[in-house]
């Protein structure tokens, strides 16, 4: 079992930044790959970034490639996503995931956060 709390969400202008944080605890985090998803009004939750259990990969939705960067500290069982030039299309649920790099690409995860909710408004 692995228990996942997401935080630092919260209103930003556009242009702005945020950075998310998520806490992992339940097992040995750096055993597992991490996600993270949104899910926008009105839309199904789709993928945003993902990094290996080591660090050493990352990949991005194209939406938000050059945008955004996931990271993670796997001496504070976190991962982060720090999020720059914010546009109000990024305004939505952000949930972090753990798990496999292949799944999490393609959008599934045994576990999961609840969420923390980012809107991006002038």
């Amino acid at each position: 079992q692995v228990q996942l709390v997401e935080s630092g969400g919260g209103l930003v202008q556009p242009g702005g930044s945020l950075r998310l944080s998520c806490a992992a605890s339940g097992r040995t985090f750096s055993t597992y790959d991490m996600g993270w998803f949104r899910q926008g009004p009105g839309k199904e939750r789709e993928f945003v970034a993902v990094i290996t259990r080591s660090g050493g990969i990352t990949y991005y939705a194209d939406s938000v490639k050059g945008r955004f960067t996931i990271s993670r500290d796997n001496a504070k069982n976190t991962v982060y996503l720090q999020m720059n030039s914010l546009k109000p299309e990024d305004t939505a649920v952000y949930y972090c995931a753990s798990g496999y790099y292949g799944r999490l690409r393609r959008g599934s995860s045994d576990y999961w956060g609840q969420g923390t909710q980012v809107t991006v408004s002038s």
